[in-house]
């Protein structure tokens, strides 16, 4: 059962969770009312705050996530409701990479643990040389020229993570069936393609994961995996926690078979492990990475509600198209059922209103159409289109 119609305003209302960086919010119009006390929203925007335990008003056209993740966002529900959700694919990709590299670099030299043992000591004559020269062989570690890389998931993340190994010299397998042609073109021809998850974590001294948690990758590193894994090997994982099984990692890095375990989701099971380094979610806290976010998030946002423009969305397709001139124009989400479009087309030429353009782009069990049409579009010719079955939300922009 389709909602009323929404006719736009100029004005549009935008809730926040967290603290959005002030440079997205300033890609806003001036005349939106932005802010975390705004009522009846027409847009939410945030980073990591929880929108399962927040009850998301009738009146929210669009969610946009600061970030890659959408696990704090009750996607499909929304999908349901006609919202569209929006987040942010490669905005913080340097700063995940960066992040890495730094753990790769820890591992291959035993940083924590060396950086753990010098914090300890104590000498009373004030000379630590003696004490550092005996214990340093200790964390004697390796190079990483020459070491295999296995890179899971080669999206925006995954993409520069694998290239900057290979600048490093090390030999990197990429394995993702779900590349797209976009990435293909950016990824390094020194990147080499597994032929399956099998193959990677065979060959590799090194497995770094960049996929999202979804049923299907949940446990995605267990034991099985491990154990075909080149002994001493080393496992990271920046993408989400879930996607590594902790009790397997632990159960590697005390049976030696692991040489070391880094990663951004610290559990009871991992912190109190000396070859566990788990940091606090670091993975986009930096403030390029946050600023960059915020601005790609607040531009889709925009654009969604003034245009009707849907880019990076997680439950509906890409969808883009140039206003017409003097046009209205109609935004529609619709199931995804055959002859909607000629269902709406046929409405609108019963009312002699003209075509000026028109876009339908369709994704799993949604569609989205966009249609500029010359001229006013009558109340009652929106209400019928609103009422066609299996619309989910028109709106007049």
């Amino acid at each position: 059962m389709s909602e009323p119609p929404h006719t736009d305003t100029m004005t549009h209302r935008i809730q926040t969770f967290n603290a959005i960086s002030p440079i997205g919010l300033a890609r806003l119009p001036r005349d939106f009312e932005v802010g975390p006390d705004v009522s009846e929203p027409d847009g939410i925007m945030l980073r990591s705050a929880d929108l399962h335990a927040e009850p998301v008003a009738e009146s929210v056209l669009a969610v946009a996530r600061a970030g890659a993740g959408t696990n704090n966002v009750p996607v499909a529900d929304l999908a349901e409701r006609g919202v569209v959700v929006f987040n942010t694919p490669g905005a913080n990709a340097n700063a995940v990479k960066e992040l890495v590299i730094a753990g790769m670099l820890m591992s291959a030299r035993n940083l924590w643990p060396a950086a753990r043992f010098t914090a300890e000591l104590t000498d009373d004559d004030g000379d630590l040389n003696p004490t550092v020269e005996k214990a340093k062989k200790q964390f004697a570690g390796f190079e990483l020229p020459g070491r295999t890389l296995g890179v899971v998931g080669l999206g925006a993340i995954g993409v520069l993570v694998a290239n900057a190994a290979a600048g490093l010299g090390m030999k990197v397998l990429g394995y993702d069936p779900a590349l797209s042609v976009e990435r293909a073109w950016q990824l390094s021809s020194a990147v080499e393609q597994a032929t399956s998850l099998e193959d990677l974590f065979s060959r590799s001294d090194m497995v770094s994961t960049h996929v999202p948690l979804v049923p299907a990758t949940r446990g995605l590193v267990g034991a099985e995996q491990i154990a075909r894994m080149r002994p001493g090997a080393t496992v990271l994982n920046f993408a989400r926690g879930g996607i590594v099984d902790d009790d397997a990692v632990v159960a590697a890095l005390d049976d030696g078979r692991l040489h070391a375990y880094i990663c951004d989701f610290p559990s009871p099971a991992l912190v109190a492990h000396p070859k566990v380094v788990a940091l606090p979610h670091l993975g986009a806290s930096t403030a390029e990475a946050e600023e960059n976010c915020a601005v790609m998030a607040a531009d889709q946002l925009r654009d969604y509600l003034v245009d009707g423009t849907i880019r990076n969305s997680v439950n509906f397709p890409k969808a883009a198209l140039p206003r017409t001139p003097g046009a209205t124009r109609l935004a529609i989400i619709n199931a995804n059922v055959p002859n909607m479009v000629g269902q709406i087309s046929a409405a609108l030429a019963e009312a002699q209103l003209n075509l000026a353009d028109l876009l339908n782009k369709s994704s799993g069990d949604y569609a989205y159409t966009l249609i500029d049409v010359n001229g006013e579009v009558p109340e009652q010719v929106v209400k019928e289109i609103g009422a066609i079955q299996g619309v989910i939300r028109l709106r007049v922009l």
